[in-house]
């Protein structure tokens, strides 16, 4: 698996959650080609080349992270598995580390959805890196270079990498607040 597997099936969740949100015609009318689930919008909603896009599907399908639908033959991310493996897996096999101070897109519990959940005491922020960036906090490299621009466009995809930054980087106690949190969106759909 390469990092941006993880971003992209997350998306694919974030897709299946908008779908049920808005109902399944009104997002393929917003997409391209009318197919929210194809590589060329999933590209154009990523910042992640086709070509990748097709491996990292490919990847999570054959790790059984993912599925194809046996109807469309869409991408279909195995909830439960994918779960297990950011909870139990995601820390180890792509660790953050904390950087330098800098401007960017607040994340972990730093990003707005998540802030109210958890205060910490003399702490500072996450950021993942990004000029347009409102926000000043150390600085952790995302999953994927263009996450902050493909979160800025999708406030569940922002939630979902959040959360996983913050099992990522947390300590026992904010660890179990995002599994908890991300178990909720997750699996309880």
């Amino acid at each position: 698996m390469k990092s941006q597997d993880i971003v992209v099936l997350l998306k694919l969740i974030s897709l299946q959650d908008q779908e049920m949100e808005k109902g399944g015609d009104r997002l393929r009318a917003e997409s391209i080609g009318g197919d929210p689930y194809s590589v060329r919008n999933l590209e154009a909603l990523l910042g992640i080349s086709k070509s990748e896009i097709g491996l990292s599907i490919n990847r999570s399908v054959s790790s059984g992270i993912a599925r194809r639908d046996n109807d469309l033959n869409e991408p279909r991310p195995r909830r439960k598995n994918l779960f297990d493996f950011i909870v139990h897996g995601v820390k180890f096999v792509f660790p953050a580390s904390s950087g330098s101070m800098q401007r960017g897109l607040p994340t972990a519990f730093a990003a707005p959805m998540l802030q109210d959940l958890l205060v910490s005491a003399g702490s500072y922020n996450y950021v993942w890196p990004y000029p347009e960036g409102r926000e000043i906090g150390q600085a952790i490299d995302p999953l994927f270079k263009s996450v902050p621009e493909a979160v800025i466009k999708d406030e569940h995809l922002y939630e979902y990498l959040a959360l996983v930054d913050a099992i990522r980087l947390g300590n026992q106690r904010e660890v179990g607040f995002a599994t908890k949190h991300l178990s909720l969106k997750l699996l309880h759909r």
